[in-house]
Formats: C-alpha cells, sequence, structure tokens
C-alpha cells in the first residue's frame, strides 16, 4: 500500500500542476479549449487529491507517523510542488 501510495503523491501533484497550468496559460487565450479541459483534469486531480489524502490517513498508524508528520503530508497536497517534496523528504527512504 505504501507504493501505491508513493504512486499516488506523484500524480497528484502532476494534476494539479496541470491543473493550474490551464487556469494559468490556457484560459486568457483559448477559452474553448480550457472549458473543454477544465472538466477532466479537475476531477481526475479531485480523484487523486481523495485518495492521497485517504491513503494517508491508512498509512498513518501503519508507518508510525505523529501528528506533526502527518500535518505536513497532508498540507503538501494543498501547496503546489508540495507531494513532490513530500515525496522526496518522507517518502523516498522507506
Amino acid at each position: 500500500m505504501f507504493r501505491i501510495f508513493k504512486i499516488t503523491a506523484i500524480l497528484e501533484g502532476c494534476s494539479y500542476l496541470i491543473l493550474l497550468a490551464n487556469m494559468l496559460f490556457i484560459k486568457p487565450n483559448l477559452i474553448d479549449l480550457y472549458k473543454t479541459l477544465l472538466y477532466p483534469i479537475g476531477m481526475s486531480h479531485g480523484v487523486l487529491f481523495v485518495g492521497y489524502c485517504l491513503l494517508a490517513l491508512l498509512l498513518k498508524k501503519s508507518q508510525n507517523w505523529s501528528f506533526s508528520t502527518f500535518s505536513l503530508i497532508i498540507l503538501g497536497s494543498l501547496i503546489p510542488f508540495g507531494t513532490f517534496y513530500i515525496e522526496k523528504k518522507y517518502l523516498r527512504n522507506e
């Protein structure tokens, strides 16, 4: 399950960056393409975000994460590039 969490963390971070790129670069120039891409990108990001949070909650006990470590791991999903940092610092060496 830990490997699935690591993969979900990377995919969630990528989907977050793609969603931000869609909003920042495509929306001002190509409004029709923006509207076409918004739903599938947003839906996939939402599913990955919920999966990331649920897997983190399930792994908290088995990995013996303290409350502060668990809080940082959850906070990493809210910040752009946060899941990449979390994966490198907390998940890479396990």
